[in-house]
């Protein structure tokens, strides 16, 4: 399986301590395969076994009782839906900010959520992504992180053709489908919007390509 690098930043803490001796905990080890297997099946489309692994992910984290690591979890789950168009608020993050004393973690959150935060807190993709426009997050080199990075725009209020296109190409080069379907769609109801006929047929074309592969259900509209 590929290695997803965004949001590794919050993985890497659950899996601390990997290259180091003693091994780490065999629950760090666990939640850090099941979250990331439960990242892939989402992006691909599978809900069954995403769900199921972030049942495994989060059992592991909770036999810890620190809710604090359950938020960092929490967060990886909800980046992966900003990437995908399919943001719910992390209300289940937002269950235990109360315990979260960590300021990067709480600005992560309100950067998903589209709120103002700190940009020298956020990770460094998602910081440089944060400063400027469509071309930094262009720039951002791990595809997943710049899927978080236009989702996040996207929540923020940014949505232009250019940074639809710009994702769904993102999604489509790593054949994700759900992210894929979902960008197309809000790309196809700006075009519609903006009374650009051919674009929106063009794009429903491409929908219609996905949807015949069985792909999940179509994301909320933008």
């Amino acid at each position: 399986m590929t290695r997803l690098a965004a949001p590794l930043v919050l993985l890497i803490a659950l899996a601390a301590g990997c290259a180091g001796k003693p091994p780490p905990p065999q629950w760090r080890m666990d939640a850090h395969d099941a979250a990331e297997r439960a990242t892939q099946a989402y992006l691909s489309g599978d809900s069954r076994v995403a769900a199921l692994e972030w049942t495994r992910a989060r059992a592991e984290v909770s036999r810890t009782g620190r809710p604090e690591l359950l938020a960092r979890l929490e967060l990886m789950r909800c980046a992966a839906e900003v990437a995908s168009l399919q943001a719910t608020g992390c209300p289940a993050f937002e269950a235990l900010r109360a315990d979260v004393g960590d300021p990067e973690l709480l600005a992560y959150a309100d950067y998903l959520a589209g709120r103002p935060s700190e940009a020298a807190l956020l990770p460094p993709a998602q910081r440089a992504a944060a400063a400027g426009g469509e071309a930094a997050i262009a720039a951002v080199a791990d595809p997943l992180a710049r899927l978080v990075a236009a989702g996040a725009a996207v929540q923020a209020g940014r949505a232009t053709p250019r940074l639809l296109a710009l994702a769904a190409d993102t999604a489509s080069e790593q054949g994700w489908r759900r992210p894929v379907l979902a960008w197309l769609l809000a790309g196809e109801q700006q075009a519609r919007a903006a009374g650009d006929a051919a674009l929106a047929q063009a794009l429903r074309r491409r929908i219609a390509v996905v949807e015949s592969a069985g792909a999940p259900p179509a994301a909320p509209a933008h």
